[in-house]
């Protein structure tokens, strides 16, 4: 005779924190070989400039609440906020940029909530929604792939960028985001809705450069670089397989209806997949074990409400992007998911409610 053992409530392996956050941090490496491949060595300037001011910020704050600061520094979670922060930032967005949304996280949505295990919402996601809202042109101002930009720039013109908000040859930012067509490019989803908003279909706006035919120039395989990172932590078994699946299930039905019913206005579940956020989102971002639900059954509810929120914001909102929004409003349904969704305690069973109607007379 065996006995199974169900994952929640019991724990599977004592893992500490900072291995987690470690081996997390480790699993993004395939993605960010991917964005600086195909969008220039901006993204690795922008994650160390996050990584520097978070591990700042958690130190002042710290050292403001009294608060042991290498103790909480070596639990690695400030530097995970920090690079999450960094990979979602435009390569050649400007420091400050970088300086506003790491602080904001870590010292308003982390920090002021009691520090880990304490906060709400996921303060990387909290980071870049203020930053979106604050600064919309420029977070949603992505370089243009390599393959298909005008200008081949070295490690001192984009480092000149960051800083000063010109190479050394005086090209401004915006100038960089125009392609050997000289067209200026934005990100595929952005394109894909102002396109749909001028009356084009989504067959004619695939006709363009940054598409592929139906998919992303460099964003699909950065999609896949992340599913690659994301699959071997669950291998790992530092997350586990629910919340991915929810996310990507949903987001991918979702897609497919939208597309059978009218394929001009709406593109397909591939697309919406391997675009934008979609693979960091759903392995990096949702599975926060802090703010995400905790039972199995939870986690595939709170999954499947990210991927909706992911395509109606997608197809139907003012972002192109919708991952740091779908998450936080996910982050707001986590108690009610949690208490729906608990597991009865071992020995015990969930409690039946009598019938409406039913007498003992």
């Amino acid at each position: 005779m065996f006995l199974s053992v169900s994952p929640s409530p019991h724990n599977l392996a004592q893992v500490d924190v900072s291995r987690v956050m470690r081996s997390v941090a480790l699993a993004t490496i395939p993605g960010i070989v991917a964005l600086v491949f195909f969008f220039g060595i901006g993204s690795l300037i922008q994650i160390a400039l996050c990584i520097s001011v978070a591990l700042v910020s958690e130190a002042l704050i710290l050292k403001i609440r009294q608060r042991p600061i290498s103790h909480v520094l070596k639990d690695n979670s400030a530097l995970l906020t920090g690079l999450l922060l960094g990979i979602s930032i435009p390569p050649l967005a400007p420091w400050w940029i970088s300086v506003i949304g790491v602080a904001f996280a870590i010292i308003v949505a982390k920090q002021l909530y009691g520090g880990l295990g304490f906060n709400l919402f996921n303060p990387a996601m909290v980071g870049y929604v203020l930053l979106l809202i604050s600064f919309p042109v420029t977070m949603t101002n992505w370089q243009v792939p390599i393959e298909l930009s005008q200008y081949q720039l070295g490690a001192s013109d984009i480092f000149s960028a960051i800083f000063t908000g010109f190479t050394t040859t005086g090209l401004s930012v915006n100038e960089l985001r125009i392609s050997v067509d000289g067209i200026t490019m934005a990100t595929p989803l952005d394109t894909l809705r102002t396109d749909l908003s001028l009356g084009l279909t989504t067959y004619e706006s695939f006709t363009k450069p940054i598409y592929n035919g139906f998919v992303s120039v460099g964003w699909v395989w950065v999609n896949l670089a992340f599913l690659f990172g994301g699959l071997w932590l669950v291998a790992q078994r530092i997350i586990r397989w629910h919340i991915p699946v929810a996310v990507m299930a949903t987001l991918a039905v979702c897609a497919t209806l939208g597309f059978l019913v009218d394929p001009d206005t709406h593109a397909s579940a591939f697309f919406h997949l391997l675009s934008g956020a979609t693979m960091f989102g759903a392995f990096f971002i949702a599975t926060d074990p802090v703010t995400a639900a905790t039972s199995n059954q939870g986690k595939l509810i709170f999954g499947a409400i990210i991927g909706l929120l992911v395509y109606v914001i997608r197809q139907y909102g003012g972002y192109p992007d919708a991952f740091a929004f779908a998450v936080i409003l996910a982050n707001m349904t986590v108690p009610v998911i949690d208490m729906y969704s608990k597991p009865s305690s071992y020995g015990h069973q969930k409690k039946r409610h009598p019938k409406q109607g039913s007498s003992n007379d």
